[in-house]
């Protein structure tokens, strides 16, 4: 029997016009768009479709790659693919959260809605900035940023795979980690186009109000396990709310999340959403666990017929 874990995409993965096949094609994923559209009080897949600058900004690429996520989930649990186990990294977790039935998806949707508001209110375009550090030891890592920090605000924001951890924060004590990672010998570094530095202490005030926006939201008992980026760990229902208001300013586990899903026993893992990013992380974290990824009618087509 496979047990199979399903991994939902986060931000950055967005892209104009994703998912426009299948919502052309199936009714499932015409009534998720149209029903988050309902809630945000615009017509989310014409933004998708058609405008890119908005599609990149916070607060409206949080529910577009949600919606996206959810209704392509709810298309495989139509052809009889469904996960026994659950996680999404950063944003991606919402998604997970819809799939386990902890959230309604049109709670979901209103609550990111109102996340990647507090995100870009926090942490404004141009007021910090992230770092990929490739083939670097991470307590190295952990220990420049904290040498940095004498500069301002620098941590590890996310742990992807062994050989590439993000760093963020402010420019100035970024910049100085860069510098101090250098002299110690790394030699990829790549700074990342985002509009934040997501999953660092800057987003405190975000995290305060999200807290505020989640204890009005009624969370239900887990249908299936969720490892959550926050400790790595399959999560319990009374701490949902409390890990996700961490979420924000705390970095993102996901290698040993990986390694919590293959404690669990998976054999199969499907990226959904957006992009290849999730499958490339673990093609590097473990080549030999078997990927999919559904995006689009043609990784639909190529999973259906594997």
């Amino acid at each position: 029997m496979t047990k199979r874990a399903f991994l939902f995409a986060g931000q950055g993965a967005q892209k104009l016009g994703m998912a426009s096949d299948l919502y052309a094609t199936y009714p499932v994923v015409k009534e998720t768009f149209d029903t988050a559209s309902r809630i945000l009080g615009y017509d989310l897949r014409e933004l998708i479709d058609s405008n890119e600058e908005k599609l990149n900004q916070t607060r409206y690429t949080q529910p577009a790659i949600l919606t996206t996520s959810v209704a392509i989930y709810r298309l495989l649990a139509e052809n009889g693919i469904t996960p026994d186990i659950v996680a999404g990294l950063s944003l991606g977790e919402y998604s997970a959260l819809v799939a386990a039935g902890v959230l309604s998806f049109e709670d979901a949707v209103a609550l990111v809605a109102k996340r990647g508001e507090f995100m870009e209110t926090a942490a404004p375009a141009g007021s910090g900035k992230m770092v990929a550090v490739m083939n670097t030891d991470p307590s190295l890592i952990e220990e420049i940023c904290q040498q940095a920090s004498e500069k301002g605000v620098v941590t590890p924001a996310n742990y992807n795979t062994p050989a590439q951890i993000v760093i963020g924060g402010e420019v100035a004590a970024v910049d100085y980690a860069v510098e101090l990672l250098q002299e110690a010998g790394a030699k990829r570094l790549i700074p990342l186009n985002v509009s934040g530095p997501f999953h660092t202490a800057l987003l405190k005030s975000a995290s305060q109000k999200l807290a505020a926006e989640l204890e009005k939201v009624t969370f239900n008992d887990f249908a299936l396990p969720l490892v959550g980026n926050t400790e790595a760990a399959i999560m319990k229902s009374e701490d949902v709310k409390a890990l996700l208001a961490r979420q924000v300013k705390e970095p993102v586990r996901f290698y040993d999340s990986i390694a919590t899903i293959q404690e669990f026993g998976v054999d199969e893992v499907i990226e959904i959403g957006p992009g290849k990013v999730l499958s490339g992380f673990l093609k590097k974290i473990d080549k030999t666990l078997p990927t999919h990824n559904v995006e689009d009618q043609a990784s639909l087509d190529a999973l259906l017929n594997a």
